[in-house]
């Protein structure tokens, strides 16, 4: 006797997986440019308008002048940052998202909303926790 095994239906064929790729996968190649320290808290502030050095490290607490440059340059070599340095005295810098960098967007957006409704959750279960325990 066989057994059936049926596949769930959250568990859909929607062609390879990719791991099963057999060059480079595509998830791992985006979050490629995901990765790293600091990365998405630079794409969320980049998001809006370029962004002075100084304003960008001010907003960033707790990072080093030193890191947060050396997280600039690789996104900058990645294609996702441009780097303008501006003809004054003192020469100011300005950061910008590229349209690459644009196109991870909507991509964070889709996690903070995710991120969001389960601090929602959490919230509601311990709010349900002190209820169940007080009585």
């Amino acid at each position: 006797m066989t057994k059936k095994t049926t596949a769930s239906p959250q568990k859909q064929d929607k062609g390879p997986r990719p791991d099963a790729c057999p060059n480079k996968c595509p998830i791992k190649e985006a979050l490629r440019f995901l990765s790293g320290a600091w990365t998405l808290e630079i794409y969320w502030n980049l998001s809006e308008a370029p962004i002075r050095f100084g304003e960008l490290r001010r907003r960033l607490t707790g990072v080093s002048a030193k890191v947060l440059t050396h997280r600039l340059r690789d996104l900058e070599d990645l294609g996702v940052v441009h780097r303008e340095v501006k003809e004054t005295f003192p020469p100011q810098v300005e950061y910008s998202l590229t349209d690459l960098g644009h196109k991870f967007l909507p991509i964070l957006d889709s996690i903070a909303e995710v991120g969001q409704s389960l601090i929602r959750k959490s919230k509601r279960e311990q709010a349900a926790h002190k209820v169940a325990h007080k009585n």
